[in-house]
């Protein structure tokens, strides 16, 4: 009999608690073998680093990745005060010290997360090699998602009630979540940990009145601006824009809603893949 392969326990991911100015994070760091630049993964509003999970697991094995729960959402605890896209970037600079990367790293940006990316990638340019933004738009300056749609975001009720995921996912998500709405359930609440609502609107205020626009000409590191054809939260407009305005931006248009990262990952996580490599 063959003996079973063991698994390798020094990959899976590793949970921890950092503070950075005055600002506790749960990370999540999932060890490479140090032949790849590690990616660093910024998350989109009201979810926890676990909904990206599914996309860990398709990349590369060899590449380290580290997720963190932005201050009140997922294991970290709510902020004391609030925090902008500009404020937060440091945090996320200080972060990657503690964990012992002073040198560059990539990045990728999903959905809110877009936004902190590219505000990152300008104010710590030196820290960031690649960027990839992920159904991610440039702020309040943007084509707008349906007011019906904008409505539905203004509240973190979707992450706590999969009846009301289900119910809501296909008018929002678009893609897959037409035909399979239950999926997006197990996509928001499946090994999810929630902080307090406040988590959420404090998210949410820290992109308000906030756009990449004046900053997009600014990007200097490669990037992938990764969207879908369907994506209600972002009309492709969006990103066929930024991918213009991106100096030698590149552009993946997929057949797809907003959360395909998550629930087609095993088709896009090699486009990211070959990007970043």
């Amino acid at each position: 009999m063959r003996p079973q392969r063991r698994s390798r326990p020094a990959r899976d991911p590793q949970l921890r608690t950092v503070t950075v100015g005055g600002r506790t994070l749960r990370v999540s760091v999932r060890p490479g073998d140090g032949t790849l630049t590690p990616l660093l993964l910024m998350n989109g509003i009201g979810a926890s680093l676990e909904v990206l999970q599914p996309f860990v697991d398709a990349l590369d094995p060899r590449r380290e990745v580290i997720r963190f729960d932005v201050p009140g959402v997922g294991g970290s605890p709510r902020p004391v005060l609030p925090y902008t896209m500009v404020t937060f970037a440091p945090v996320v600079a200080g972060l990657l010290n503690q964990l012992g990367h002073r040198e560059a790293v990539d990045v990728l940006g999903f959905s809110w997360g877009g936004g902190l990316a590219q505000q990152f990638a300008v104010q710590h340019r030196r820290r960031c090699r690649r960027l990839v933004l992920a159904a991610t738009g440039t702020g309040s300056l943007m084509v707008p998602a349906h007011p019906r749609v904008l409505s539905r975001m203004m509240t973190p009720r979707r992450h706590r009630d999969p009846g009301y995921a289900r119910a809501i996912a296909g008018e929002i998500y678009g893609g897959t979540m037409r035909q399979h709405p239950e999926r997006a359930a197990q996509v928001l609440h499946a090994h999810t940990r929630l902080g307090p609502r406040r988590g959420y609107y404090y998210q949410l205020a820290a992109g308000t009145g906030w756009s990449s626009l004046p900053l997009l000409r600014m990007i200097r590191q490669p990037t992938l601006v990764l969207a879908g054809d369907d994506d209600p939260i972002i009309p492709a407009v969006n990103p066929r824009m930024m991918a213009r305005m991106i100096p030698g931006a590149e552009l993946h248009l997929y057949r797809g809603g907003h959360l395909a990262l998550v629930t087609e990952a095993d088709e896009l996580a090699p486009v990211v893949d070959r990007f970043l490599s």
